[in-house]
């Protein structure tokens, strides 16, 4: 082969010789310079095979040449010196391409969580390992005593269980419960455990979360039960409660406020002139809808009527209010979107129509309002302008209850399935199937479902399972809690509630409130 001579230009060419004889390879190379007007060949033979190293004897003029050529890459700026060598890389064969690999791999790896406190930069190495989870955090603090130094400076064990209870409900539930919140989202400065503390505290929760979620796979729970019957009381219609208090609805027009834990009646809501059939309080005010046609608007506190609300032309069936919009719904088959400024100050702001049969649920959050209907309806409007968007068709007979949250709606019907949709493509993801008789209740969280019906039965669904198409029917339901012969009308579930008072919360007629601890908080009935 006879080069060109050029000034200022070197090439370096490999070719690779295979005799197939042998099993031993054999590899002849030969490597041309051209350095200004000189031409210097130099060829090698080398039996054997090619291992991780250059194995050659130093032969002619290759040192010299070598050297050469190092004097001449060194002169050259690094972009010339970075192409010289792509176009020596692409002249070599695979396995030379394996080798220069396995050569650059140890000088590309660099212990950044080690070197950056070295330059002052503690806080990047911190931010870095923080995005660990549980698992890999402790694989970290083995690596080498500097990570296990930034770990433990950094309070990363802190910083994760405050991410949990951030994005988690059950970790909040556990922290408030367990009161080690007292020790979460404190700054260096503030008086806070070392990060051992949080360190060991973290399987102690995750230990909590195993025994709760063994507890309703299982169904353990111990029942409690209120007696609500008086001389005019004839049944339980709604409820919500908190960590201090129940406040319930009754069918004798009343709202009563119960001690959690003495499970004594606190006090008596009078004004309603029919039953009250739908409520809900936060730490202001209770909300109550009733057969009356009327929402009434009460201080929690004090229990004084704040306000009353005249708009519909039947009974009020159900209603949620949330960062000052409040949304009911009537027999009347209308839903009424309402601004509240105040307790006092409420304005209505639209009313919706389309359903052909009594709206018996709403709920909504910023993006949309969700209503269902005895139409066997579920209709989707926009909650910043009130127009309709679209309905969910699927049910067989009219729909009782639903729960909306992300892109999540799960319904009951009288048809006694349980449907799942998505909320933003309108298909309907799975039906479940289980209870005997209309489905009258429903709430969910992040993994479970858990429903109530007139067959006198609650229900727990795995949430995540039934959002597999691919998990069998048979699978989907958890637990069946039988309790009571009597219809389930309402349920509130908690399910950070292991071996304490009320998980969910059922009522019905005979006017009798169960407190199932780690299953449920029922308010059951018999006829």
């Amino acid at each position: 082969m006879e080069p060109e001579m050029e000034d200022t230009t070197l090439e370096l060419m490999n070719t690779t010789l295979m005799d197939s004889q042998t099993d031993e390879l054999l590899s002849k190379k030969t490597t041309v310079f051209k350095v200004g007007h000189k031409t210097v060949t130099n060829q090698t033979i080398t039996n054997g095979p090619m291992t991780g190293s250059r194995k050659r004897p130093s032969e002619g003029n290759y040192e010299k040449e070598k050297d050469v050529c190092i004097q001449l890459f060194d002169q050259w700026c690094e972009a010339d010196q970075v192409e010289f060598v792509e176009h020596l890389i692409s002249r070599m064969c695979h396995y030379q391409h394996g080798h220069i690999n396995s050569y650059l791999k140890p000088m590309l790896q660099r212990d950044f969580i080690t070197a950056l406190p070295a330059q002052g930069l503690d806080h990047i190495a911190e931010n870095i390992l923080s995005f660990l989870d549980a698992c890999s955090l402790c694989s970290a603090e083995l690596v080498c005593k500097e990570w296990q130094r930034v770990i433990s400076e950094g309070m990363l064990w802190k910083k994760l269980i405050e991410r949990m209870v951030r994005t988690d409900p059950l970790w909040k539930g556990l922290s408030e419960r367990h009161q080690w919140e007292k020790y979460l989202f404190k700054n260096r400065t503030t008086e806070v455990p070392p990060n051992s503390y949080y360190r060991s505290l973290y399987p102690k929760i995750i230990q909590d979360i195993e025994t709760i979620e063994a507890n309703w796979r299982c169904g353990r729970h111990n029942l409690q039960r209120i007696q609500c019957r008086s001389e005019n009381s004839k049944g339980v219609y709604c409820l919500q409660y908190d960590d201090d208090k129940i406040i319930s609805g009754l069918r004798d027009n009343s709202i009563k406020i119960w001690d959690k834990q003495s499970l004594e009646c606190l006090k008596i809501l009078t004004g309603h002139t029919g039953s009250v059939l739908c409520l809900q309080y936060d730490e202001r005010v209770i909300v109550s809808g009733s057969s009356d046609s009327t929402v009434r608007v009460w201080d929690v506190n004090s229990g004084e009527v704040l306000n009353t609300l005249i708009h519909h032309n039947e009974a009020v069936l159900h209603l949620r209010f949330c960062n000052g919009l409040m949304v009911t719904c009537s027999k009347d088959r209308s839903i009424a979107v309402w601004d509240m400024a105040s307790p006092t100050d409420i304005s209505l702001r639209r009313v919706l129509v389309g359903h052909r049969a009594a709206v018996n649920v709403v709920d909504f959050d910023d993006k949309y309002i969700v209503s269902a209907s005895g139409d066997r309806t579920i209709k989707v409007w926009s909650t910043s302008t009130c127009e309709f968007v679209r309905t969910l068709n699927g049910h067989k007979r009219g729909i009782a209850c639903l729960q909306y949250r992300d892109r999540l709606v799960v319904s009951g019907s009288s048809d006694n399935t349980i449907r799942l949709w998505d909320i933003e493509c309108g298909a309907c993801l799975r039906v479940l199937e289980g209870h005997e008789e209309l489905v009258r209740c429903i709430r969910f969280d992040n993994k479970r479902i858990v429903s109530g019906a007139y067959d006198g039965k609650i229900k727990v669904w795995d949430l995540q399972a039934a959002l597999d198409p691919r998990a069998p029917a048979s699978t989907l339901c958890l637990r069946t809690l039988v309790e009571h012969s009597g219809r389930v009308f309402r349920l509130q579930f908690d399910e950070l509630r292991a071996g304490r008072p009320h998980a969910h919360t059922r009522t019905s007629p005979d006017s009798r409130t169960s407190l199932m601890e780690c299953g449920c908080v029922c308010i059951r009935g018999r006829y």
